[in-house]
């Protein structure tokens, strides 16, 4: 079952309304339609799965069978003051160009690029304001191996950000690296459990 917001969850992101942590409205914001709760198992410690299944009974989320149309995001699954482009001239498959605000982003949602998103959030909002955390996030996201170190990482920089320029501009954060990470698929998944 692929979850997806209700309006109950838009309700909650929107900009002045919070009633969930920042876990729960990360969750909601990587719910696209395009991901099961399992696939949501390797967040957050390894309680990703569970979270999701309890804003699914809270009504957060709703879920429909079947596999998602699309892998890469379209209009209906970006916030309303995003536009994507269509795919590059030479028809790559999951390539896609995705403005939001005075950004743009383009590539393959994967690891790498989330990365580098990452590090580019990092020298924008610590560099000048707090160099050693700066340093300390750069060697974190550097010796992040795998998804679930690298989300950890991820996820001390919204807090921190979420500190120092407000819950607006770490949601507007989160929704960006939602987009950048690649959907886990079943095999990583197992990798991962086994480990």
């Amino acid at each position: 079952m692929q979850l997806h917001k209700t309006d109950r969850a838009r309700a909650e992101l929107k900009p002045g309304t919070r009633t969930l942590g920042q876990r729960e409205r990360t969750l909601l914001l990587m719910a696209d339609g395009s991901r099961s709760a399992q696939d949501f198992g390797s967040l957050f410690d390894g309680l990703g799965e569970q979270l999701a299944l309890r804003l699914l009974r809270e009504g957060f989320l709703a879920g429909h069978p079947g596999q998602p149309q699309q892998k890469t995001a379209t209009p209906a699954t970006l916030p309303p003051h995003a536009a994507v482009q269509p795919h590059d001239a030479t028809g790559s498959e999951g390539v896609q160009i995705i403005k939001l605000g005075a950004d743009t982003f383009e590539g393959k949602r994967s690891l790498a690029t989330t990365r580098m998103f990452l590090f580019d959030i990092c020298e924008r909002m610590f560099a000048r304001r707090s160099p050693l955390l700066a340093e300390s996030y750069r060697e974190g996201l550097r010796l992040a191996k795998d998804r679930a170190s690298m989300l950890a990482v991820a996820r001390e920089m919204m807090r921190e950000i979420e500190k120092i320029a407000g819950s607006e501009r770490a949601d507007s954060i989160s929704e960006r690296l939602a987009m950048l990470l690649p959907v886990e698929s079943a095999q990583q998944k197992l990798m991962t459990q086994a480990v």
